[in-house]
């Protein structure tokens, strides 16, 4: 393996152990579970943009309280 195919791939494990990413993956995941319920709800697909800005309107805040303060637990 190259040094830079090395160094790459040491970054990428990086990232992908960081808080940061493993927040955004959560935020994410949420996101498309919600998408899933509310295109069930609908009876057709919502849409990745309308369900995360329905989302973030209505779920996002409590979602990183309870998120956090599971964490400080």
């Amino acid at each position: 393996m190259s040094s830079a195919a090395k160094d790459s791939s040491s970054a990428n494990d990086l990232l992908k152990n960081s808080t940061l990413y493993r927040e955004f993956q959560a935020e994410r995941e949420e996101i498309l579970r919600h998408k899933w319920l509310e295109s069930e709800k609908a009876g057709y697909d919502v849409g990745f943009e309308r369900a995360l800005t329905d989302w973030i309107i209505k779920h996002r805040a409590s979602w990183r309280r309870a998120r956090h303060a599971a964490a400080q637990n």
